[in-house]
């Protein structure tokens, strides 16, 4: 087995220790590969891809001191069966493309691009570390949990950092997150170009950053920060720096205080701490690595010389690391520790298996490359700790991080503290849970920083994109009338039902008012008491004509005709009360019916008086026998026919098509007009067309009489009367037509009262004056005056 090893640094130290540990510890015991050994060869690529392919190439063809691989070298037979490494997602990718058509398995514990999954480019890649493909979409919605929509981004310039924030930039999307800005820097870059990173944060206005950045791009960046005093902002991180000792020690003025971000959960393998210290120098001299490790450890030199430093004491192999406090006894990685632990046993169960070990194994099977990574794929097994491994389809595991705030101690260290958890095998409305408890935010405060491009948008308010400016920067506009947003953020407002509005907040439909001419409004009273004041001057002129019945005034022109009119002009000033209060089936088909049959009963009776006045005039010319004609039965016949068409015009209308209470939505948009709907217009109409049809009739034969011999002539007052009745229903017609909701009933009422007001005036008062101030005129002579006019 042969290990790809990052760097002589700490960190890589501790992953070969913890891969010795592992390998050690399964030849110790006979549990796993009784009776078989793992051997194991490091390399040190020194974080270059080039370098990574040559290591690839050399142990794929188990030929290190060659590694330029000739044509025919590349059919001879692969001795190493497994590489555990690398940690970088580039240098993983570059090993992968060599090896993978060598089927050759490599379990790297800590490269997270998940590009990695892709089995068409990467055939032979697994990982016991999840795929950044779940960590992009925890991160987002870590984001989105809080609130936060308009943050910045930035990345490490390279196969890990750009997929990853590519991921991420496409969830944060979905969830209505909007970047501002999306930088990639390398560690490596130009001063300069670093500078424009920090320059970008400088005049961005989001307040939260989300860092997908190597922990070493990491380190560098914070140098950067602190020459440009530039706190303030809140830090969420990946797994690569979140959890990273050096980073916070790094971190001397306190910038990154608060951050938030997610991690490889926690773990603990026993005896794993004790050996990963346990390096012996002295026992293991011919090991250049580790010879190199103790002495930059303890600044000392094993083997003096004439061109080493003098200040460099002479290293005995007996210092104690252990009592040491730097980065190499740290154990904050212990996760990655235990992914590389984890990749070890998995090869080595994988063997298990293909051995098919019991007691002993059968060292008869041929073992090749591709025999153990169809077995790797496979395998599923608990670690000593109860731990679970496996590997999915595309050769991840299964995805659980741990979430970690950046708590400041009293001492000014920083404590990794474990605030929730993110399992993706969970629904998507339980994989983030965060406990309950204070978290500590940037600048050390405990209220949960805002980073919004635009403030929410209240109830009763709709988003309105900002022209050339990302979805999450907006202005709310206030919902239109009879529209109604009842939620924030609402991207459009609700039109509300039919018979509902708006309220004055636009955040709630409320029952429209319904609206009629009712007797409690001003309105309504005013024609309320006209009708009633035209009902009692009629019932009062009944009184005078009953009191006077006797004389020649009311005995002219049959006073029955003019007890009959007074009676259906007493009805008329009634019948408009009907077109008052609220709409129902009964009082829409009484108001019409009853206005039609009244004013046509009226129309008769007026009718008759004006025949009555020319038959008058006839029957007194020699000769005449005109008025045997028309009589009182005559008159009563004629005014009963003309009444019965009417009579059968309504029936008919509420046979066919009665009048029905409506509900109007249309006129007035916040208010519900109730009012009575024709059913038939034709019949509506008919009723008003026969009405004025007699009122026409009447005007021409007042008209026609109006120069006739008489002192008290009585067709003048009948012209006038008809004249004031035709002009008033000849300008309801369109102020009808044109007047909304209760008002067209008010101009229906006004012309009723108006028009039985000018009968009753015209016809009537003129009679009452003589009657009650001149009745010196109240004679027969004075009727008669000087003509032979005769006067029934």
């Amino acid at each position: 087995m042969k290990y790809v090893y990052l760097s002589l640094t700490y960190r890589g130290f501790q992953y070969a220790q913890s891969m010795r540990f592992a390998i050690e510890e399964i030849n110790n015991t006979t549990e796993i590969l009784p009776g078989v050994f793992l051997g194991y060869k490091m390399y040190d690529t020194c974080a270059s891809i080039a370098r990574s392919v040559r290591v690839a190439l050399a142990v794929s063809s188990d030929n290190e001191a060659v590694f330029e691989i000739s044509e025919s070298s590349c059919t001879k037979p692969a001795q190493v069966q497994a590489i555990i490494g690398e940690t970088s997602s580039s240098q993983c990718m570059a090993i992968a493309t060599v090896v993978g058509p060598f089927h050759i398995p490599q379990i790297s514990p800590f490269a997270t691009c998940a590009c990695l999954s892709d089995k068409s480019k990467y055939p032979s890649f697994l990982r016991t570390i999840p795929s950044d493909y779940y960590q992009s979409r925890a991160l987002a919605q870590l984001v989105k949990h809080f609130g936060w929509t308009w943050v910045g981004a930035i990345r490490s310039n390279n196969d890990y950092g750009n997929k990853g924030m590519a991921t991420f930039t496409e969830t944060a999307q979905q969830l209505g997150i909007c970047l501002e800005y999306s930088v990639a820097f390398f560690r490596t870059d130009p001063p300069n170009k670093i500078q424009n990173v920090i320059d970008i944060i400088k005049i961005s206005t989001s307040k939260v950053i989300v860092a997908f950045l190597s922990n070493v791009d990491m380190d560098v960046l914070i140098y950067k920060l602190s020459q440009n005093n530039l706190s303030g902002y809140q830090w969420v991180g990946t797994e690569s720096w979140i959890v990273d000792s050096h980073n916070a020690e790094n971190d001397h003025h306190h910038i990154l205080d608060g951050a938030i971000g997610l991690s490889i959960p926690k773990a603990h393998v026993r005896g794993m701490k004790e050996f990963i210290i346990n390096v012996k120098p002295l026992t293991l001299q011919s090991n250049k690595m580790i010879i190199e490790f103790w002495e930059t450890l303890f600044n000392c030199k094993f083997n003096q010389s004439n061109s080493s430093p003098e200040n460099l004491k002479q290293c005995t192999g007996q210092e104690d690391l252990a009592g040491e406090q730097h980065g190499f006894t740290d154990m904050s990685l212990m996760p990655i520790f235990n992914n590389v632990y984890k990749g070890v046993y998995a090869v080595a169960h994988a063997l298990h298996k293909i051995l098919d070990c019991n007691k002993t194994c059968n060292h008869k099977v041929q073992l090749d490359p591709f025999t153990i990574l169809q077995g790797v794929k496979n395998i599923k097994f608990k670690t000593k700790e109860g731990e679970e491994v496996y590997f999915n389809e595309v050769g991840d595991p299964p995805a659980k991080y741990e979430i970690i705030n950046w708590e400041p101690t009293e001492n000014g260290v920083v404590a990794f503290v474990t605030v929730g958890l993110y399992d993706a095998s969970l629904p998507a409305d339980k994989q983030l849970s965060l406990e309950n408890q204070t978290l500590i935010w940037t600048q050390n405060t405990t209220q949960v920083p805002v980073s919004v491009c635009s403030k929410k948008c209240s109830p009763g308010t709709h988003k309105v994109l900002q022209k050339g400016k990302p979805v999450c920067c907006y202005d709310c506009i206030r919902c239109a009338e009879g529209e109604i947003s009842y939620i924030a953020d609402s991207i459009s407002c609700v039109q509300c039902p039919p018979e509902f509005w708006s309220n004055d907040r636009r955040d709630a439909c409320i029952k429209k008012e319904a609206e009629f001419l009712s007797y409690e409004e001003m309105m309504g009273a005013l024609l309320t008491a006209a009708s009633l004041c035209g009902t009692c001057m009629t019932a009062i002129v009944a009184f005078i004509f009953f009191t006077y019945r006797k004389t020649p005034i009311v005995r002219a022109n049959n006073s029955e005709l003019s007890f009959l009119l007074l009676f259906s002009l007493t009805l008329c000033f009634l019948c408009s009360l009907t077109f008052m209060g609220r709409p129902s089936e009964w009082s829409c088909m009484l108001r019409h019916t009853a206005f039609g049959i009244t004013f046509v009963l009226c129309m008769s009776c007026v009718l008759g008086k004006t025949v009555v006045v020319l038959m008058a005039f006839r029957a007194s010319l020699p000769g005449s026998n005109v008025m045997k004609w028309f009589g009182p039965t005559q008159q009563r016949l004629s005014v009963l026919v003309f009444t019965l068409i009417q009579v059968v015009i309504c029936v008919l209308w509420l046979t066919i098509s009665p009048p029905f209470p409506f509900k109007n939505l249309k006129v007035v948009k916040d208010r519900i007009i109730l009012e009575c709907a024709l059913g038939s217009a034709v019949g509506f109409w008919a009723v008003l067309g026969y009405i004025g049809f007699l009122a026409l009739l009447c005007f021409v034969l007042a008209f026609l009489a109006r120069k006739l011999p008489d002192n008290f002539n009585e067709a003048k007052f009948i012209t006038f009367s008809m004249l004031i009745f035709c002009a008033v229903w000849l300008t309801f017609i369109p102020a009808y037509v044109s007047s909304p909701g209760k008002f067209s009933v008010a101009v229906e009422i006004f012309a009723i009262l108006a028009s039985s007001f000018g009968l009753l005036i015209c016809i009537f008062i003129p009679k009452c004056y003589i009657l009650l101030l001149k009745p010196k005129k109240n004679t027969k002579k004075n009727m008669m005056g000087k003509g032979e006019q005769k006067t029934l």
